[in-house]
């Protein structure tokens, strides 16, 4: 298990369960676990996610497929603790949802 600290000064967690699941349907990312961590840490952007959850987005211009956006979702459950749900490349990032911390 890997811990990184987001921008709200939250251990975010990395099990090797959640990396299993986002490898498993996101297989683009086997090589990219750094990227991920690298995401939570420093973000071009974070966004309000659903049910509670939250959306570390940073640009990419060179990624194993093209210029990307790699979104990491993950959810702060305390002060002191949170978890990384999935992560996944986009072209592009949901410019409708609420942002919540700006580069």
């Amino acid at each position: 298990m890997e811990i990184v600290v987001s921008k709200t000064n939250i251990p975010i967690r990395l099990s090797e369960e959640r990396w299993r699941h986002i490898i498993n349907r996101h297989p683009e990312m086997i090589e990219e676990r750094d990227k991920v961590l690298e995401t939570i840490i420093a973000p071009d952007l974070i966004l309000q996610g659903d049910k509670g959850a939250t959306m570390a987005i940073r640009f990419y211009p060179k990624t194993k497929l093209t210029s990307k956006y790699l979104v990491v979702v993950y959810k702060e459950i305390s002060t002191s603790d949170g978890f990384i749900l999935t992560a996944f490349y986009a072209n592009q990032y949901a410019k409708w949802r609420k942002v919540i911390w700006k580069k």
